[in-house]
């Protein structure tokens, strides 16, 4: 039983990771494609600082950064919050499973 235990903590532990790991691979890809976004739509202006924070401040961008930003923090939500719901069926169930295989 001790065994079942260990391997069981340690696929939770190791779904878990993978969660967490998922979630800092779309923050990386959040940051990295919305900044490249970001310098092409205020590439053309460069010549004068006025006119490169009024496109940087503008909706076109921002919009972007906004909306992707809401997806980035339910996945965030998702990690923390639901691993907990997820972590505890995974127990219930494999209990089921030990409880009827031990019959």
């Amino acid at each position: 039983m001790k065994i079942q235990d260990s391997s069981l903590k340690y696929l939770k532990a190791k779904h878990r990771v993978e969660k967490v790991k998922g979630f800092y691979n779309h923050l990386a890809i959040y940051l990295i494609i919305n900044l490249v976004i970001t310098l092409f739509k205020v590439s053309n202006d460069l010549d004068q600082w006025d006119n490169f924070i009024d496109e940087l401040l503008s909706v076109n961008v921002l919009s972007v950064w906004v909306i992707w930003g809401l997806i980035l923090v339910l996945h965030f939500i998702s990690v923390v919050f639901v691993s907990g719901w997820e972590a505890r069926k995974i127990e219930e169930l494999m209990a089921e499973e030990l409880s009827k295989k031990s019959k």
